[in-house]
Order: C-alpha cells, then sequence, then structure tokens
C-alpha cells in the first residue's frame, strides 16, 4: 500500500511542481503496479538508467548527425577555453556521476529528496531536471565534504 502512496504523492508532486518526467514516471510505475506487472520491476531497476542515459546521448548526438555541426567547429569547441571547461566538466560530471549511482545504490531512500530538490529548482529557479544521477552524485560530493570536517 505505501509504494502505491507513494507513487501518487510523486504524481502531485510532480504535476503541482512542473516536473512531468517525475509524474509521467510515476505514473507509468503505478499502472505496472496496479495492472499486476510488477514482474518488470527488476528489469526496469536493472536496465532503466541504460535506457534513459541512451536516449540522452542520441538527442545530444543527433545534431552531429544530420550534419549540422562541421569538423571545424567540433575542432573549434575542442581547442578553446570553453571546449577546455567542457571537456574538465564532462570528466568531473562522469566522476560525480558514479558517486552518485553509489549513494542511490546504498540509500535508495534519498531519491525523494533528490525529486523534491530537482523541483524546488524547477519552480523558484527555472532549472532543468536532467535526473537524479547527477543530484545524487552532488549529494555524495557534499557528504565528502563533510566526513572531512568530522
Amino acid at each position: 500500500m505505501w509504494g502505491e502512496t507513494a507513487l501518487i504523492i510523486l504524481i502531485i508532486i510532480g504535476v503541482i511542481g512542473r516536473a512531468p518526467l517525475v509524474a509521467t514516471s510515476a505514473c507509468i510505475l503505478l499502472v505496472i503496479k496496479l495492472t499486476y506487472l510488477t514482474h518488470y520491476f527488476p528489469l526496469i531497476e536493472r536496465r532503466g538508467l541504460e535506457v534513459g542515459l541512451l536516449f540522452l546521448m542520441l538527442s545530444v548526438l543527433t545534431p552531429l548527425a544530420k550534419g549540422k555541426i562541421s569538423i571545424i567547429e567540433l575542432k573549434d569547441g575542442l581547442f578553446s577555453w570553453p571546449g577546455f571547461f567542457a571537456l574538465i566538466g564532462g570528466i568531473l560530471a562522469t566522476y560525480l556521476n558514479d558517486d552518485g549511482l553509489n549513494l542511490l545504490k546504498k540509500c535508495p531512500e534519498l531519491l525523494i529528496s533528490l525529486i523534491i530538490g530537482s523541483i524546488i529548482g524547477i519552480v523558484f529557479f527555472g532549472g532543468i531536471p536532467v535526473g537524479p544521477l547527477m543530484a545524487a552524485g552532488l549529494a555524495a560530493f557534499f557528504l565528502k565534504i563533510l566526513e572531512l570536517f568530522r
């Protein structure tokens, strides 16, 4: 019963907080749960992140595939200050994402806090949610900093 209640709460939070991905995800999981298709939960849990990242990469790489970015633009983007900082950002993000994934595996109960934090970022700061993984990576980073001061 708690699972259904939690999903309904997430749907409401997603709708009120203008986070359609949260609301849609919770709706899909609720439908799966209520239609007794819960045998798909392990598959979603195991492969959902990979499928989501696949579609994110497809979205980001589509302009390249369509020929909207030339080799000169790629070179200029790579060998420039913004390109250098993008490279560093990519390295840091993937490192933090790994820490975030490990944190979520150890403490899945933190997901609600991450989602609520993302919704606050959307509503009050005009942010764009890119998923709980980066938020978890930042949380893991903050926890490491906190451990340094203990």
